[in-house]
């Protein structure tokens, strides 16, 4: 879609949504005395039931929550959901849940948190866009064995947007400015034809301008943020028997590269002249480019004996082009510089059949087919690396889930998955190219491919009992699966599992106004896998902690609403003890290329990996704050005349994590704790909110970059002022 098509898309829908609206327009009714908060229903076990009905440890945020709690993109996730982390690593944000997620860079390292979107599964990579039109997210957490299936030992999310709806014409038109030369414009409109047809159009357009300043030779823009989003759905419903729905997504996203500090303890620490803070000094360009496609049907039939077929379909595409300055200073006497060309493809089917629910005895089962694509083309300067990665992955699953209600108030159940993981990987490492003392096509110094096949059984078993009304008591044992990979040619690491045995207790007290839920859980991993680095040929690899890693703790969330108060908030303890393993300390190496292993006497065209070689034992897990939580509290003024404003403080807290398996003192992310405030006013269709986030400045890190023994710091927003307009219809 042309930049001219979407920006007159965008503004025609924007403006054209108050003139529409004006018919359809119903004044919301503001908060009173004694009423209940509202049922949440969540799709965790494939069925649509009360969230407080649901033996799992659970978060689910509608997309008025999202706004409340001002998460606008997956960063921010991680403050309305305990347990939850997410690290800015450049490339990917990786996502952690329990402390278990995505923390390699490696392309054959396996997510430990699933995401999904409409039922789609994600691959990690362009994952940082803004949320728009989005119905709701749930963050599940612990191991998801049956129904989500391998990789996600550490929980997943789960992200649904709006979808068509059948005869209603409605929709939205938002408009917002802010610090940094923010404007953003989001809105939807949703267009019935007839009784069984149904579209829906989103956009959504972010700008805004760089946090940091560049004070290097090169006038960088990393940062700076350009974003188009496009998605056009379509419903079809012709009877009770049948229903499908279909969405396109496309997504253009530009930042002008990574902006980041060289980290002070590393090797090019020294180099950098410039300011702490906001700053960067670069002396070679930047910049990157994202895009992506993604395509969802998802269909439901109607069966005798009320069972229910339903099909979800899923294709994406997705790629980053990106070029950065390695050592992050303006260093004379090197330009250390990667480009770097990523893409996967990814092509899903799942079936599942799902009983009725008004009998004793109730089942799901299903199939489960992914087909994935990865490739990665990197050039390193100054000394020429070039490093060439193609792996294509297949997934497989078979499960079921029955459960048996032994009385009214206590419930059986049991759930069983077999998967199965293949990965065929091609590739090699050349060094050289260019150099007169090299072969003309440079010197092959590594081969990145191999081959890896694994399974696993999963699944659940579960008791649920109802004690009292409006009391759920659960406690259950599942199991948890993560596949192994290509670690050389030759050798590969082991796949991951894990036990994990949790209880908890949901209630639902004093009429609907008070909602709290408390969980503990214990999880037993076998062949923990963690990065390091392959002193064969001195690339990065995947290994496995040899032991038992164990990670416990405890969760908890509460609801209130009293008169017009509402009052929200959850925090996690988790604490984690990781075995045994051995890492390569990269930071103890000289700058440069790793190349293998020297043999003895050997002092060129080697690397010495004795003098940087660490036993760790009994480390906490990474990316694994003790300690998280948030909170939030709001009042709202309901007038007579219909208007309402309604201020709300948000706060979310961290712990600090350690981010490296090496363990390095300067790669640990520090606590931190953000207080956010919003005004919102209401009248009618029109919603204004006004919004700090940051609101005490701080300045915190949110990741690192590594390459080699250079490290880079990634910072988080600082202070920033927002205010939105929404129109809706």
């Amino acid at each position: 879609m042309s930049w001219n098509f979407r920006r007159i898309l965008m503004l025609s829908t924007v403006f054209a949504t108050p003139v529409l609206g004006q018919v359809h327009a119903q004044t919301a009714a503001a908060p009173g005395a004694g009423k209940p908060l509202e049922e949440v229903v969540v799709t965790a076990q494939k069925r649509r039931e009360n969230i407080q009905n649901v033996p799992i440890s659970i978060v689910a945020l509608s997309g008025a929550q999202l706004a409340q709690k001002a998460v606008k993109s997956l960063a921010d996730l991680q403050f309305a959901a305990p347990s939850l982390t997410v690290t800015n690593a450049g490339l990917t944000q990786s996502v952690n849940i329990r402390g278990i997620g995505l923390s390699s860079g490696s392309p054959n390292a396996a997510n430990g948190v699933a995401t999904y979107v409409d039922g789609v599964f994600q691959p990690p990579i362009v994952s940082n866009g803004q949320y728009y039109d989005i119905a709701d997210i749930e963050v599940l957490r612990g191991p998801q064995g049956t129904f989500v299936g391998s990789n996600s030992t550490g929980g997943a999310v789960l992200i649904v947007t709006q979808s068509p709806v059948l005869n209603k014409f409605t929709g939205f038109g938002q408009v917002g400015v802010g610090s940094y030369g923010s404007f953003t414009q989001q809105a939807a409109v949703n267009v019935p034809l007839g009784d069984v047809l149904a579209f829906r159009v989103a956009v959504n357009h972010a700008n805004n301008n760089s946090y940091y300043k560049s004070v290097g030779p090169v006038d960088s823009q990393a940062g700076k943020l350009t974003e188009f989003d496009e998605r056009i759905g379509a419903t079809y419903r012709p009877g009770d028997y049948y229903q499908g729905t279909f969405k396109f997504d496309q997504i253009e996203r530009s930042t002008g590269g990574y902006a980041y500090q060289p980290t002070p303890g590393t090797a090019y620490a020294s180099d950098y002249t410039g300011p702490s803070g906001y700053y960067v000094q670069y002396d070679s360009p930047t910049e990157n480019e994202e895009r992506a496609v993604q395509g969802s049907l998802n269909q439901q039939v109607s069966l005798p004996y009320g069972i229910t077929l339903k099909s979800v379909t899923g294709y994406e595409n997705k790629q980053i082009h990106n070029q950065y300055d390695t050592d992050g200073t303006d260093d004379a006497t090197v330009m250390s510089t990667e480009n770097q060309f990523v893409r996967e493809k990814v092509y899903t089917q799942e079936f599942n059949l799902l009983s009725a629910t008004d009998q004793r005895l109730s089942w799901i089962g299903g199939v489960y087919f992914q087909r994935n694509r990865i490739d990665v083309i990197i050039h390193d300067g100054p000394f020429p690396t070039d490093i060439l990665v193609q792996n294509k992955k297949t997934t497989t699953g078979v499960f079921g889930q029955v459960s048996y209600k032994v009385t009214n108030d206590v419930t059986l159940t049991g759930g069983l998955r077999y998967s199965t993981y293949k990965v065929l990987g091609s590739g090699r490492v050349v060094i050289g190219t260019g150099i007169p003392s090299f072969p003309p096509g440079g010197l092959d110094v590594a081969n990145t491919g191999g081959a890896e096949s694994d399974s696993a059984p999963t699944g659940k078993i579960d008791i649920d009992w109802r004690f009292a009304p409006n009391n759920l008591f659960y406690a259950f044992a599942s199991r948890g699966y993560k596949s192994g990979g290509i670690e050389t040619a030759t050798t590969n690491f082991l796949k991951e599992t894990v036990w994990d045995y949790e209880a908890g207790w949901k209630s639902n007290l004093l009429g609907g106004m008070l909602k709290p839920s408390l969980g503990v859980f214990y999880n037993d991993y076998d062949n923990f896998q963690y990065d390091t680095v392959n002193p064969l040929d001195g690339q990065s690899a995947v290994d496995n902690a040899s032991g038992t890693t164990t990670i416990d703790g405890v969760e908890g969330q509460i609801q209130a609403l009293v008169d017009n108060w509402r009052f929200d908030g959850s925090f996690a303890y988790v604490h984690s003890v990781m075995a045994n393993y051995t890492v390569i300390d990269e930071n103890l190496l000289p700058p440069g290329t790793l190349e293998p292993q020297c043999a003895t006497g050997q002092t060129v065209g080697c690397t010495n990996y004795t003098v940087a070689t660490k036993t760790i034992s009994g480390a906490p897990n990474l990316l694994s704050p003790d300690f998280t939580f948030n909170g939030g509290a709001q009042y709202t003024f309901a007038m007579d005349n219909g208007l309402s404003v309604t201020p709300r403080l948000n706060y979310a807290y961290q712990t600090k994590q350690d981010a490296t398996p090496a363990r390095d003192s300067f790669y640990v992310i520090p606590a931190r704790g953000l207080l956010s405030a919003l005004v919102t006013v209401d009248y009618g269709p029109w919603s204004g909110q006004f919004s700090a986030t940051n609101l005490t400045g701080e300045r915190y890190v949110t990741g690192y970059t590594i390459s080699g023994a250079s490290g880079g710091s990634f910072y988080g927003a600082p202070r920033e002022f927002n205010f939105n307009l929404r129109r809706d219809f």
